[in-house]
């Protein structure tokens, strides 16, 4: 039985610390972020940002009890448009502060390998870490992979964590493309085809 459900506007504070959570130790983020404590104040303005966001482009899923988060981007809303843009800009700089010129480093790179056309856009996935391990990763991207495959669209995503892209082959992801960030952390894009 799948227990994910679709988040609404009042979930929105339990996702922002899950992912905040999820995210703590993720490398891309360590990168961008090296102080841990700092990082951890960090992620929790940068996904207040990012989760209405996406909720607006797409959506977001949940699992009951705020074990596991993502974040959605709809067929054709995979790159942020100027109005979002403008309306997220001056939180993000107030987020990354100095550490702004590396984020942008990162999210330039993923922009440049991330593909054109339609497709689901896994943007962010997360299992508080006192609950990894237990299923709820795959069981909250297949959620929205079983929607996806009814609609005839792949799936796309892009990690810096090695040990995720094994969980993310099990679910049909082919990684499409590897890259490096020039002096920083290394991503795999992997799609995953229709079926």
């Amino acid at each position: 039985m799948n227990d994910i459900v679709r988040a609404d506007q009042v979930d929105q504070a339990a996702l922002v610390e899950t992912l905040a959570q999820a995210f703590q130790t993720d490398p891309a983020l360590s990168w961008i972020l090296p102080d841990p404590d700092h990082r951890a104040r960090a992620l929790r303005s940068l996904f207040r940002t990012l989760v209405p966001a996406d909720m607006r482009a797409g959506l977001a899923l949940r699992s009951p009890g705020d074990e596991a988060a993502a974040l959605w981007r709809a067929p054709g809303q995979a790159h942020s448009g100027t109005a979002e843009f403008l309306r997220t800009v001056i939180p993000l700089v107030a987020t990354f502060g100095a550490a702004l010129p590396r984020g942008l480093k990162v999210q330039g790179s993923i922009d440049v390998h991330r593909p054109k056309g339609r497709f689901w856009y896994l943007h962010y996935v997360g299992v508080r870490p006192e609950h990894q391990g237990k299923g709820y990763g795959g069981r909250i991207i297949r959620a929205q992979t079983v929607v996806a495959d009814a609609e005839g669209l792949p799936c796309w995503l892009e990690t810096a964590t090695p040990e995720n892209v094994p969980l993310y082959e099990r679910l049909g992801f082919v990684a499409q493309v590897e890259w490096d960030v020039p002096g920083g952390p290394h991503f795999w894009g992997m799609m995953r085809p229709s079926s």
